[in-house]
């Protein structure tokens, strides 16, 4: 499937931006039921209809809301299908320690976990996404449309936290079995999004990107699992879900974006560059756009891109959000330069040509969890202007 730039953009962000104090406060009140569902989205809307604003004003041209509906950035999905159960405190054996976030997690906290389990046979029943795209949608003009972002959580976000416990064994005999009523539900809610005018998806995993952590192999390994015949089980998942596009979904663009972990006082979870993963990732995975970090040495270098394809194209995530240190412009242009060149020698391309399959991000969101990392708001938006200026340093049309 052939890749049209139409969105990502030359200049992008990744989602997930800073709440602001009064959303912070009326979401914390609403989970201790101090705060109505009703009197909550009062809050949502303003400050939704203001992060919407501020996009616009520093030039950004695909347009999201912020994850402002949301507590986490992976909320939406498998909370409104059938089959999927809350467990306020779920029993830490059923977690994988060697997942280099449940590690961080699980020897910190001294209190019973929370997860998702699938308990039952499972069935799309409700959008979460839907009312996010709509509300969203009734602020912009009917020609940005099709440029809003919509993030979507990663399909197999409980499976590798939890292995063969993440579901119901009288439910679903094998991982196969599991993943393929997943597959249709995703499926079910891209139609219902595309019926709605959305065209630009996001997932957002930051679990493929575990798959370049030699701890986690490691561990992986010494519990008897093969990781890449694991990583190989959440390509066909991937692909399953996406079975329809070229007739269901035909001018939405599919995007992906890895990232090594970005949770509240900027940390971050895991290393290592895209090299073991890249052939795969980037040749079997329907999707049209990954969005990939690179704002520090953990993610390695752009040597991995020689094996993106012609036919698709890549959003470096030069600009950390984690911290408000503002980077270099001149040292971003040579990366990105760096990068074309990259790309060009494994396709047979010149420079210039591979240069019209790159666009410039931040690392990651700027608030993947409701309470964000440590840069303030004017932090924020000097690095979204940093993305504009970038782009248009190298692609004045940006």
């Amino acid at each position: 499937m052939s890749f049209k730039l139409n969105p990502p953009f030359r200049a992008e962000h990744l989602g997930s931006l800073l709440r602001p104090e009064e959303l912070l406060k009326a979401r914390m009140a609403f989970e201790k039921k101090e705060l109505s569902p009703e009197e909550l989205k009062m809050v949502e809307d303003k400050a939704i209809e203001d992060i919407v604003k501020l996009q616009k004003e520093v030039g950004f041209k695909g347009i999201s809301d912020g994850e402002y509906r949301r507590h986490m950035f992976f909320d939406g999905f498998f909370e409104h299908l059938e089959g999927f159960t809350y467990i306020a405190e779920a029993p830490r054996e059923i977690f994988k320690m060697y997942v280099p976030d449940v590690g961080v997690f699980l020897l910190k906290e001294t209190k019973p976990p929370s997860t998702t389990l699938c308990t039952g046979k499972i069935k799309h029943v409700k959008s979460g996404y839907l009312p996010q795209f709509e509300a969203l949608k009734a602020l912009v003009e009917p020609s940005e449309v099709k440029n809003i972002k919509l993030t979507l959580a990663a399909p197999e976000w409980y499976h590798l936290r939890h292995g063969e416990n993440a579901y119901d064994k009288s439910i679903y005999a094998n991982n196969e079995e599991h993943f393929n009523d997943i597959a249709a539900a995703y499926r079910t809610e891209l139609e219902i999004l595309y019926e709605a005018g959305c065209r630009n998806i996001q997932f957002d995993d930051p679990l493929l990107a575990y798959f370049c952590a030699q701890p986690m192999l490691d561990g992986m390994k010494a519990e008897g699992e093969d990781p890449e015949a694991l990583f190989d089980s959440y390509i066909r998942l991937y692909n399953n879900c996406l079975r329809d596009r070229a007739t269901k979904l035909p001018d939405m663009t599919v995007g992906l974006h890895l990232c090594r972990g970005n949770f509240r006082n900027s940390v971050h979870f895991s290393e290592g560059g895209y090299d073991a993963i890249a052939t795969k990732l980037f040749n079997e995975i329907n999707v049209d756009v990954y969005y990939l970090e690179y704002d520090t040495e953990r993610a390695g270098t752009f040597e991995p891109l020689k094996r993106l394809p012609r036919n698709k194209t890549v959003v470096l995530g030069l600009i950390t959000s984690k911290f408000p240190q503002l980077e270099d412009l001149e040292e971003m242009k040579k990366k990105v330069y760096s990068a074309a060149e990259i790309m060009a020698s494994g396709n047979a391309q010149s420079k210039e040509e591979a240069l019209q399959r790159v666009c410039v991000s931040p690392q990651c969101g700027f608030a993947s969890h409701m309470e964000g990392n440590l840069v303030t708001r004017d932090d924020m938006k000097k690095k979204m202007q940093l993305v504009v200026e970038l782009a248009k340093s190298i692609w004045p049309d940006a």
